[in-house]
């Protein structure tokens, strides 16, 4: 039978991809993490996308939140939190788990639970543990969900700065001396493990950089400069994480790199110096978010400078596996020799940060940086690629 003359059904209008914006988190860095959401939710193309904002307070309650960006900025020096942000003290929202099935539920206690619709793509903004360390990307691999970043190995490789230096060491990246103090050698014997870092200091000398093992935006770091200072930066990062990495100092220029994944693969954007804050004694927490130490964008380096820290920010993003998007840190030593630092899986992505920067620098403006973040994540599937 022809359908010819038989009416037609309207054509559906095919909505627009729902991106969810999931900040804060348990980590010591959950107010930066809501100070990137709100630029995130600022630059989101709402012609193109819905959003779904979606915070995670310090306890790990998943909470629904306004799509207010303006409250999402420190102020008088202090960082936001989700729980100022949310629209209820004890409502939660619950990702599937069902590959199937992307629908997002919100319930609350006594009530209905609420449909919020599907989710297309999730744009994590979380920083330090519980959520830039492949924990979150494995549930949204369990759950079928694309998502921005770097998949559940990479993360954690990008987190755990030790497992992060020994794979670039195998890949013949440069590192700068060591040394590791885990949980077990720390309540098996104080003493042996304290040594171990005076032994450290007395091969490479002092000052040396005592931090946790897996945090970052220079939180419960501490620059030491001879041994009585040493338990309190043994404490201090503790504090944040049981396992704590012992650096030596290299003396030289701070210099960090963008990597970005386009349709053809990933490219580095031009690099920036971070020189020495005037009233810091290193490029802490304060510098970077607080007093807003500037960057130098683009470095000042030599062509053939610039070209080899560009090359060497790409194999550090192919070594570890990385997608989506890394800054790497490096030093420029007094020899002429690039030592990698470390990589940012989700790095500080603030409209004051040097990942945005860099790019802008490069031709990328903040807006086309977040469009190009998510159209890399739609256009991956979930489960091993």
């Amino acid at each position: 039978m022809s359908t010819e003359n038989l009416p037609q059904s309207p054509e559906q209008p095919s909505r627009k991809p729902r991106v969810a914006v999931v900040f804060g988190g348990r980590s010591s860095e959950h107010g930066i993490s809501v100070v990137t959401a709100g630029a995130v939710l600022r630059a989101i193309d709402r012609t193109k996308y819905e959003v779904l904002p979606i915070g995670i307070t310090q306890d790990g309650r998943w909470a629904l939140t306004a799509d207010e960006p303006e409250r999402m900025a420190i102020t008088e020096r202090r960082t936001p939190t989700v729980d100022q942000l949310a629209e209820s003290s004890e409502g939660g929202v619950v990702l599937p788990v069902d590959p199937a099935n992307r629908e997002v539920v919100y319930a609350e206690p006594g009530s209905v639970p609420k449909a919020l619709g599907e989710v297309d793509v999730v744009f994590p903004v979380l920083h330090g543990p519980y959520g830039e360390d492949g924990t979150l990307q494995g549930l949204l691999e369990l759950s079928g969900v694309p998502y921005v970043g770097s998949g559940v190995l990479s993360s954690a490789v990008g987190q755990d700065k030790e497992y992060m230096k020994r794979v670039f060491t195998s890949f013949g990246l440069k590192v700068g001396p060591y040394v590791v103090i885990r949980p077990r050698e720390w309540q098996r014997d104080e003493s042996a493990a304290r040594k171990k870092i005076v032994d450290f200091a007395g091969e490479h000398g002092w000052p040396l950089f005592v931090k946790p093992a897996r945090a970052g935006s220079s939180i419960g770091i501490t620059k030491v400069d001879g041994i009585a200072g040493l338990d309190e930066a043994i404490a201090e990062a503790q504090r944040h994480d049981p396992k704590i990495l012992v650096e030596a100092a290299l003396r030289g220029r701070e210099i960090e790199c963008g990597v970005l994944e386009f349709e053809d693969g990933p490219r580095a954007s031009v690099p920036a110096e971070i020189p020495p804050p005037d009233a810091h004694a290193y490029y802490d927490f304060e510098a970077k978010y607080i007093d807003s130490t500037p960057g130098i964008v683009p470095a000042p380096l030599t062509d053939e400078e610039s070209a080899e820290v560009r090359a060497l920010a790409v194999e550090a993003f192919e070594a570890a596996a990385c997608e989506g998007l890394v800054r790497a840190d490096f030093f420029l030593t007094e020899d002429g020799e690039f030592v990698i630092n470390e990589i940012n899986t989700m790095p500080g992505f603030t409209p004051i940060s040097m990942y945005p920067q860099m790019w802008q620098a490069t031709g990328v403006g903040y807006p086309e940086l977040v469009d190009r973040l998510i159209q890399a994540a739609l256009r991956r599937p979930t489960g091993l690629r």
